[in-house]
């Protein structure tokens, strides 16, 4: 795996070894995502540290509420989870939720 820094040892961009620009630096893992924001107002979530990956203090806030991504991306529809509750009442609701909740614990 190669990646590309800047002048702040951040990480721009990993590539692999057949994909690199002549630039690029041996990095010891990859990471599928290296900055968040679009790229002239990027915030980068990688550095390089005596050359090891490591996340930067916007990557570790990013890492920590990975969960909180995961569990929006598979909860039922806002419309969905009052209709369960209407029918079916809050307990059931609860029981639905927790699927995700355990799939994807803090």
């Amino acid at each position: 795996m190669k990646c590309t820094i800047n002048e702040n040892n951040e990480i721009t961009s990993f590539w692999t070894d057949e994909s690199a620009p002549e630039n690029a630096i041996d990095c010891d893992i990859g990471k599928t995502i290296h900055g968040t924001g679009s790229p002239e107002n990027q915030t980068l979530l990688y550095k390089l540290v005596d050359g090891k990956v490591t996340p930067t203090d916007a990557g570790i806030v990013w890492i920590a509420q990975e969960y909180a991504r995961n569990r929006t991306s598979e909860y039922p529809a806002l419309a969905e989870q009052l209709d369960e509750i209407y029918h079916n009442g809050i307990d059931s609701w609860k029981a639905v939720i927790k699927v995700t909740k355990d799939k994807y614990p803090k």
